[in-house]
């Protein structure tokens, strides 16, 4: 490479990242690079040294325990040799990251520490010289970068709930009080996470998602990540992004071969061991059922990475997002889910698809990898089936409900039965939110429906007006009583709206699945009430 050619990179921006990009300039057209084929290889899970008999364990164990999943691909020796979707999730689809989204964060500032454009031990303080509280605490000044990388930031509390209620998320985070030395002790803090986002948004003039487009997502042919922002237009950080399946397993990948990617480097060697390596030590009671060994939230965190029993790392999300790399087996396992209890997967993980992997080949099994490649063809997630109609249907069918004055500013309802579908009309004034539903079958829709979809509250809200996939299912559960499911199938979760009818009367409650998780299950939505005239 010549000289000029080596200033215009830099000039670009990718300065030092000759590590990567540089190598990878042949392949660079109109400033989009193309080293990647668009899918991962695949094989058969024999040819790469583990039984589908062990893969089908893996299933039968977490149907078993009712875990909700919605996918699964596991790649060994770099080819995926089992994937599935549980329909209506499918593998063209993004799935909501949640905190999965931090190792992607970890990514940026790895490489922009590899351009040059930060230190680890940079003070977070130098970035934003106009957000920084009138008093600097001794705690403050001393906050480094590495620190907000660590979850070591000394916050007593975690500041992201006051954060997303605020329009300058910065200006909260650096005011909120630091109690413990930085470094010190280990916290939960997605709001340290959006900071790093910051400041690559500070540093480059570009949002995390565009400064990692063609650093990570076009060489590793990732396509259609999204990223949410805050109220500056800044990436979340620590969550808010989106993603497919195999994109999940593609960054594990990757990570997995130290930063190579079909033989070129896209992230230094040295900075993939540094975040996926123990930084700090997680604390927390001793659970007398689980000793501390055995507990994968136990075992060391990095750089935005979570060290794994089994000598394995990991990136996780709420209700289980995962991309567990492990380096001993060579395999990467993406899952994306609902479960109550994240531990769970894991533990089915260790226990069957752990031992199962084997150094070398096994001998073909074409009958036991036929009712694998059936069983994971036919996986879904059904609607709930109670009885297909009811008298009371014909007698509202088109029939306009007036509600009464509710927070979610809704006034009126419809509901439209047929033999096998129905639509259910929400409207507030002149704006109608029509969704049709499937009669114990889904039927998928769009919905900007106020209060949908179901979102972490810590994160705050969603975007006002944005529309939603929905698989939409409608049972009887009694004569008077119609239940509708809304499956949001680019998240993880799903709302389920009860109508209880009387005579001229409708009474509508909400419960999100994420409501349904609490001890005492309770939707923060309110009960709408309404009749016809």
């Amino acid at each position: 490479m010549t000289s000029n050619r080596r200033t215009f990179l830099k000039q670009l921006g990718y300065g030092s990242l000759g590590l990567g990009l540089v190598a990878l300039l042949p392949g660079c057209k109109s400033g989009r690079l193309n080293i990647g084929h668009r899918r991962l290889s695949r094989n058969s899970p024999e040819a790469e040294g583990i039984s589908s008999a062990s893969i089908l364990a893996f299933l039968d164990a977490l149907q078993a325990g009712n875990h909700e999943m919605h996918s699964f691909m596991l790649v060994r020796h770099g080819s995926v040799v089992a994937e599935g979707w549980w329909s209506p999730y499918a593998p063209e689809l993004n799935h909501t990251m949640y905190s999965m989204s931090k190792s992607f964060t970890s990514t940026a500032i790895g490489l922009a520490v590899n351009e040059g454009r930060l230190r680890v031990d940079d003070l977070v303080m130098s970035f934003f010289p106009r957000d920084r509280p009138r008093v600097i605490s001794e705690y403050l000044a001393k906050l480094r970068v590495k620190h907000l990388l660590t979850m070591s930031t000394g916050h007593q509390k975690e500041p992201t709930t006051e954060m997303t209620a605020a329009e300058n998320w910065v200006k909260v985070f650096l005011s909120s009080p630091i109690t413990h030395e930085p470094g010190s002790v280990f916290m939960y803090n997605s709001g340290a996470t959006y900071m790093l986002s910051a400041i690559i948004q500070h540093l480059t003039g570009q949002k995390l998602i565009d400064y990692l487009e063609p650093r990570l997502f076009q060489p590793l042919a990732i396509d259609g990540a999204t990223w949410e922002t805050c109220p500056r237009g800044i990436n979340t950080g620590g969550w808010g992004l989106n993603l497919r399946t195999e994109g999940m397993a593609k960054f594990g990948q990757l990570y997995l071969k130290q930063g190579v990617w079909n033989g070129h480097r896209i992230l230094p060697a040295d900075g993939v061991a540094e975040a996926t390596s123990l930084k700090i030590q997680q604390t927390r009671p001793v659970n007398p059922t689980r000793p501390n060994e055995r507990n994968d939230w136990l075992q060391g965190y990095g750089y935005q990475f979570w060290r794994c029993t089994h000598n394995a790392f990991r990136g996780d999300g709420a209700f289980g997002q995962y991309t567990i790399v492990m380096p001993e087996q060579d395999a990467v396992i993406a899952i994306t889910s609902e479960v109550k209890t994240m531990q769970d997967p894991l533990d089915l993980v260790w226990e069957h698809l752990l031992p199962a992997m084997k150094p070398g080949p096994l001998p073909a099994d074409r009958e036991g990898h036929t009712r694998l490649e059936d069983r994971l063809a036919s996986l879904a997630l059904l609607p709930p089936k109670a009885s297909p109609g009811s008298s009371m249907a014909h007698y509202v069918s088109e029939k306009r409900f007036e509600l009464n004055a509710n927070d979610l500013g809704l006034d009126q309802v419809m509901f439209e039965f047929r033999r096998k579908d129905f639509t259910v009309t929400f409207a507030n004034g002149q704006i109608k939110y029509p969704i049709d539903g499937g009669i114990e079958k889904w039927s998928k829709d769009e919905t900007s429906l106020p209060g949908t979809p179901p979102r972490l509250a810590l994160i705050g809200p969603g975007k006002p007006g944005a529309k939603s996939k929905v698989a939409t299912s409608g049972t009887w559960k009694d004569e008077n009583t119609f239940e509708i499911t809304l499956r949001y199938y680019e998240t993880p979760h799903r709302d389920t709206v009860t109508c209880q009818f009387d005579g001229r009367q409708v009474e509508i409650s909400f419960l999100s699945s994420i409501a349904a998780m609490a001890p005492m299950p309770r939707d923060k939505r309110p009960v709408l009430k309404g009749r016809f005239v």
